[in-house]
């Protein structure tokens, strides 16, 4: 079977030149008005009609727009995943979410690392291939840490890995696993939002109306999330065998 290098650079490029399109063609047909806050508030009522009545096919559809929405790095991911937990619940809108992400991201992941990540991996040097050395050595715990920080952007982490010579099962563990808090707090956020709303109908739009038991709850998990991810960068990744120290700002 050819391998990648062996091919033309057309050909390693297109898959990633496929996903570009995607999301061109979904800019021109106008998914940005569509995958919106107004757009959600406008038709929340007959979103939420469609999954009482079809909650199997709903999921997979959430699923499948999710996994695209990921895989062409369109940034609505955190709307997306509040969206879910208030249509499906926190616990299923949660578990939709990890699962479409996890699909949509190692599409991205395979088609860089078809593309670009072999002629990158070969031509990296001083501390950037260090640093790439010291992820192939614990490359599970390594990217599961940069799954659980928030303040790394999603689209970056998704593809930074292909770059690394990470094998695909482990980029799925460390995704799925890594990605469960953040869905889970984003879509407990999206459950208490029903709620919210009608306060605000009732009581005009106030902080006191906004402010539910399952929006603090969520809040107060992203704030965890937050901090947790910023101890771990601090520590583990900035530590790899047999050294004491490896940057993980170039990322």
């Amino acid at each position: 079977m050819e391998s990648p290098r062996e091919m033309p650079l057309w050909r390693r490029l297109l898959p990633l030149a496929l996903l570009a399109a995607f999301l061109a063609l979904g800019y021109a047909f106008g998914l940005q008005r569509l995958v919106s806050l107004d757009s959600f508030l406008d038709s929340r009522a007959m979103l939420r009609e469609t999954v009482e009545n079809h909650t199997a096919l709903a999921a997979a559809g959430f699923v499948a727009l999710y996994a695209t929405l990921v895989a062409v790095s369109f940034p609505a991911a955190s709307l997306v995943t509040v969206a879910g937990g208030f249509l499906f619940g926190w616990l299923l809108g949660g578990v939709l979410t990890v699962v479409g992400a996890t699909i949509g991201a190692t599409a991205l992941f395979l088609a860089a690392r078809y593309a670009v990540g072999d002629f990158l991996r070969r031509r990296t040097g001083g501390a950037l291939k260090r640093f790439a050395e010291g992820f192939r050595d614990d490359a599970f715990a390594y990217l599961l840490v940069l799954r659980l920080t928030p303040a790394l952007p999603f689209f970056a982490v998704n593809i930074a890995p292909a770059f690394f010579d990470i094998s695909l099962t482990t980029y799925v563990a460390a995704t799925f696993l890594g990605i469960i808090p953040g869905s889970l707090v984003y879509a407990f956020l999206g459950s208490g939002l029903d709620e919210s709303l009608m306060r605000a109908a009732d009581h005009g739009v106030g902080l006191s109306s906004l402010v539910t038991p399952e929006v603090t709850i969520a809040l107060f998990g992203l704030a965890a999330l937050g901090l947790a991810g910023l101890v771990l960068k601090k520590t583990v990744l900035r530590r790899r065998p047999g050294q004491t120290v490896v940057k993980a700002e170039g990322l």
